[in-house]
């Protein structure tokens, strides 16, 4: 089965590689994409009747928030807590804004999805965050300033890789510490168990600049490729790089 949709403002592919259960699978994917446009209803900053946007306009107090909305906020300030301030979804002067943390959770809910449904062999890719299973599967990350280029290809058996960079958005992500962009890495990407961790912990690293290297380094179960603004390769030892076939 290969599936696209454009959800949350970005295309969402899926691929499921396993023999048979054609029309559950077509039903569970189904349940995917609804549960993603239901992040989308619930968790945008730009719907102006959002749970989040009712959130911080004062609509809604804590007690009656959903419970997956309080374990979102909970996921951020963990990251705000773990760099210091570099990650921060409440920036000064700007509206409440989880994104960094509700893509990659939903998506990792939605894998979890398939994987409770029997698919075994599947990728998932939202906007170039990928959850894989039943591997091996291989993950090209773009280069930081060529488009028709890859920097490097990695190979995934289960887990996900996410990558936070300037190249799509520009300078969007800001250090909470300081309430400046964030210019002191290109790219970086993360390697970990769940998509949850690897782009909540990609972008903390990213707003945290250079230092964010080493501080997701030692995050445990994850791995790290990175490009710096000096266009210095910086890579953990564990990070899986795809061999390449003679």
């Amino acid at each position: 089965m290969n599936r696209v949709e454009h959800v949350m403002g970005f295309p969402v592919s899926l691929r499921i590689d396993d023999e048979g259960g054609g029309s559950r699978m077509g039903e569970t994917a189904d349940a995917l994409f609804a549960w993603l446009r239901e992040v989308d209803a619930r968790f945008s900053p730009f719907r102006p009747d959002s749970e989040v946007c009712r959130y911080d306009r004062g609509e809604l107090r804590l007690p009656q928030l959903s419970a997956d909305l309080t374990e979102v906020l909970d996921l951020c300030e963990q990251y705000r807590i773990a760099t210091g301030g570099a990650f921060d979804v409440r920036l000064p002067g700007r509206p409440l804004d989880p994104c960094a943390v509700v893509k990659g959770w939903s998506v990792q809910r939605a894998a979890e999805l398939l994987a409770a449904a029997g698919a075994r062999r599947f990728i998932l890719n939202a906007g170039g965050d990928v959850v894989v299973s039943g591997g091996p599967w291989r993950v090209g990350v773009r280069h930081p300033e060529h488009a028709d280029q890859l920097c490097t290809v990695l190979e995934l058996t289960d887990g996900a890789v996410a990558t936070s960079a300037r190249y799509e958005r520009g300078d969007h992500i800001v250090d909470g510490r300081t309430g400046r962009p964030a210019t002191g890495l290109l790219s970086l990407s993360v390697v970990a168990a769940s998509l949850t961790e690897a782009d909540a912990t990609a972008t903390a690293a990213f707003a945290m600049g250079p230092e964010g290297v080493d501080w997701a380094a030692a995050r445990p179960g994850c791995e790290v490729f990175a490009v710096d603004a000096e266009r210095r390769v910086r890579r953990t030892a564990g990070f899986p790089v795809a061999t390449v076939a003679a």
